[in-house]
């Protein structure tokens, strides 16, 4: 390792609490939105903290999954998942094309809308769970993690995507395992795991296909011999993992922000209809749900803001501290639901924006005002100071949400 590399900043970085981010992000976009990094995993990269060079990098061709030569590849961390090159370099621009041509109905907008009764169907289970917790223990926070935003997302996907609700303690434990930061070879062990769940998956679909997107998936294979078994079983495990793990972060990370000053949760409570949507957006910009960033890769030599990335260096663009930015965003450590515009980042940019996106606006949009009709006097149990953030998490979010009523 170079003495560049041994004095550069380490990652994460130290945060107050979960709903504030490292107080170095905001010196980072003043006075060097590129910087030099180490990562967990000890090796080089860029961080990126402005927005406009995040946005520029997102749509941005020449920044990719994959590494011109992977065994040369910076690793971001020891976990199964966003851990270092993935893809083929060759053929990436024309993989994620394809992808995105079999992903974009399954998860398009008019299907979400759809889908939008069934969600809060699934939604007022999740709360009768904690009315029924609290009755059972009366007087005691209830684990609003455990009971809805964990739950809720996972019942959602499954439905979506044609997998068994009752395998949801299975695949929970391979995906815990797989985001695990210092996962090493137990990380790697438990992904083989994954795929090889989701390629069973995949095999029962072609003997009993449904109305679900592994269904589909496994109907696109059958036309597409270059669509291989692994990469139908890798496209499943990925969204069976990102599908509730993302999702589930927010829903805890927006509780949090909405009972962490009551005045938020009552201006949302005096009109749900009119307030939940730009309430959803300023939680995607403001939330924080931790983790490292996103990583890419330069596919040749760039410029962004005045700093030269060589080809093959990585580069982890903080979205979080591009949503603070003090340039694009007045007063961004303060919750605002009026501001406009609000132009986040919280689902990528360009035409690798997130294909989960239109799914995770409509859980958000129902959660929220369904968690606040049944119980209109939630509170937190415990400060949000006591409320720890699980740093050894990709995806970083929280274990528990104590509440009561």
């Amino acid at each position: 390792m170079t003495a560049t590399t041994q004095a550069a900043p380490r990652l994460p970085f130290d945060r107050p609490n979960v709903l504030e981010i490292a107080p170095l992000y905001r010196v980072l976009r003043r006075e060097a939105p590129l910087t030099r990094v180490t990562t967990p995993a000890g090796d080089p990269a860029w961080l990126v903290t402005a927005y406009a060079e995040a946005r520029q990098i997102f749509g941005d061709r020449r920044f990719g999954r994959s590494h011109p030569v992977p065994r040369q590849a910076s690793r971001v961390s020891h976990a199964a998942v966003l851990d270092g090159p993935s893809g083929d370099y060759e053929t990436e621009e024309h993989d994620h094309t394809r992808m995105r041509r079999l992903l974009v109905p399954a998860f398009s907008a008019p299907r979400m809308r759809r889908l939008a009764g069934r969600i809060e169907e699934l939604t007022g289970q999740c709360l009768d769970d904690m009315q029924a917790a609290r009755d059972a223990r009366p007087g005691a926070p209830v684990n609003l993690h455990e009971l809805l935003a964990f739950p809720l997302p996972v019942l959602v996907i499954c439905e979506l995507l044609g997998v068994p609700y009752a395998d949801r303690g299975h695949f929970r434990g391979l995906s815990e395992r797989v985001g695990r930061i210092d996962g090493g070879a137990d990380a790697q062990a438990a992904m083989a795991e994954f795929r090889a769940y989701t390629a069973g998956l995949a095999a029962a679909k072609r003997r009993e296909p449904g109305p679900d997107v592994i269904s589909d998936l496994v109907a696109a294979q059958a036309q597409d011999p270059t669509f291989t078994e692994d990469e139908l079983a890798r496209l499943c495990a990925g969204l069976l993992f990102a599908g509730h793990e993302t999702t589930s972060t927010r829903i805890d990370l927006g509780v949090l922000l909405l009972l962490a000053d009551p005045g938020r949760r009552d201006r949302l409570a005096a009109d749900l209809d009119a307030e939940v949507q730009p309430t959803v957006e300023e939680i995607l910009r403001i939330s924080a749900p931790g983790g490292l960033g996103l990583l890419r890769y330069a596919h040749d030599d760039v410029e962004v803001g005045g700093v030269t990335i060589a080809r093959g260096e990585a580069v982890i663009i903080s979205a979080n501290s591009a949503n603070r930015d003090e340039t694009v965003f007045a007063e961004p450590d303060a919750f605002d639901p009026h501001r406009r515009p609000n132009p986040h980042l919280a689902f990528g940019y360009g035409g690798h924006v997130c294909i989960g996106a239109s799914l995770a606006r409509t859980e958000l949009r129902t959660v929220f005002p369904a968690l606040l009709r049944r119980f209109p006097g939630l509170r937190l149990a415990v400060g949000v100071d006591d409320i720890e953030v699980r740093a050894n998490r990709l995806t970083g979010g929280v274990d528990e949400v104590p509440v009561t009523w």
